[in-house]
């Protein structure tokens, strides 16, 4: 992956579809590279819209000294993987599709970017006061275990859950996107940037120092607006 005579990510993106992919109607880079955050581990994610293709696939390969992702569909496949990540609020599918460079277009790259835009901007459903009072139970819970541990290998686990609860609450409750491992933080920061550096500064106080205050504090801010902390008297599934 440090090779400095490897080709550009352009340059092995369009040899790449030429070589394997020469019949598609569309492809796309998309990815980290695209978007200027490469690292020396990063990879290429292309798309591919190929007509003559039953049904998607992904793969992973070495080619070119390019780890490369590959996502592959046929001209309705993609709706699908569009439609599941609009459900789970995390739009992988679409945010690759409409930041994707153009490699390739037989005409129907501009319609498909146009879908995954439109999702992109509409943002994900709001959540039902049923959701949010889940979620502000699965939060105190949560914090309460935290509160009281005084064993530090459970602290931690419990402190990651609590991160993981808390940014999917703020970016839900906003009509934000989520995301997982490096796109939660992204996704916060894309929210606001101000909380999201609040928001790691106390978690990495806690890492570093074992001081919970401000991750309490950051919990309490974040439920109160939406009743506090939950515990007595909620239910769930109860008839």
């Amino acid at each position: 992956m440090g090779n400095l005579n490897r080709l550009t990510p352009i340059e092995v993106a369009h040899q790449f579809i030429n070589e394997h992919f020469p019949n598609c109607q569309g492809a796309l880079l998309a990815g980290s590279v695209v978007r200027g955050e490469a690292t020396e581990t990063s990879d290429l994610d292309i798309v591919i819209f190929d007509k003559n293709l039953s049904s998607s696939y992904r793969e992973s390969l070495i080619d070119y000294g390019w780890a490369i992702e590959v996502f592959v569909h046929n001209l309705t496949s993609y709706k699908q993987f569009f439609e599941m990540d609009y459900e789970r609020a995390r739009p992988s599918m679409p945010r690759m599709v409409s930041e994707g460079i153009v490699l390739k277009d037989d005409g129907i790259i501009d319609s498909i970017k146009k879908e995954a835009i439109d999702i992109l901007n509409k943002g994900p459903e709001e959540w039902s006061e049923e959701i949010i009072n889940t979620k502000r139970y699965f939060i105190t819970d949560a914090l309460d275990d935290f509160i009281g541990c005084s064993n530090r290998a459970e602290e931690l686990f419990i402190a990651n859950t609590l991160a993981e609860l808390l940014s999917e609450f703020v970016l839900r409750t906003n009509r934000q996107w989520i995301g997982a491992s490096k796109w939660v933080i992204r996704s916060l920061r894309i929210y606001d940037v101000e909380f999201a550096n609040h928001f790691v500064e106390a978690f990495d106080i806690f890492y570093k120092t074992g001081n919970k205050n401000q991750i309490i504090q950051l919990v309490d801010n974040v439920l109160q607006p939406f009743g506090g902390q939950l515990f007595n008297g909620f239910s769930l599934g109860k008839s």
